[in-house]
């Protein structure tokens, strides 16, 4: 990846949605190179998707949380089955098999303590390989994701 290829892909982390002519202009390309490379990008799977960003609490979810995860075991079928149960849950927002003292960090997005509670008892802790769980309420958001610094990872 060079300098051209990490400025589009910085460009289009923060809108999506600029035009190619927006686009190849602010890269300084042409715009029939700088389609050929954001092409390039998404064939290769460098771009693996394009989506808008939502801001949760003006959806209505106003409690987010992260849940650290210990299982039965590490014996493959648990791992495999407790991932396959995560991914059926649409309130979980992303899954980590992580190191340390528990196994997964997951974080989820609920309306209220209410929502919260019913995903919590009845479908997390319903899931048979889970052993132990840890709430972490998240207060408040510092830094959101707003995609990955490229240029420091530029050939």
């Amino acid at each position: 990846m060079d300098r051209k290829d990490s400025r589009i892909l910085s460009i289009l982390q923060k809108n999506s949605q600029i035009s190619m002519a927006k686009l190849s202009e602010q890269v300084g390309m042409s715009l029939s190179a700088c389609h050929r490379r954001v092409k390039m990008m998404e064939a290769d799977g460098r771009i693996s998707h394009y989506s808008a960003q939502v801001d949760r609490l003006k959806i209505g979810l106003e409690v987010q949380v992260f849940i650290e995860i210990k299982l039965v075991s590490h014996h493959r079928s648990d791992l495999e089955a407790f991932e396959e149960a995560i991914l059926r849950l649409d309130d979980v927002l992303e899954c980590h098999l992580i190191s340390g003292e528990f196994d997964y960090l997951i974080r989820v997005a609920a309306r209220n303590a209410s929502d919260f509670e019913s995903l919590y008892r009845d479908r997390l802790a319903e899931i048979p390989a889970v052993h132990q769980m840890k709430t972490l309420l998240s207060l408040r958001t510092a830094k959101e994701f707003n995609g990955y610094d490229l240029a420091s990872i530029a050939g």
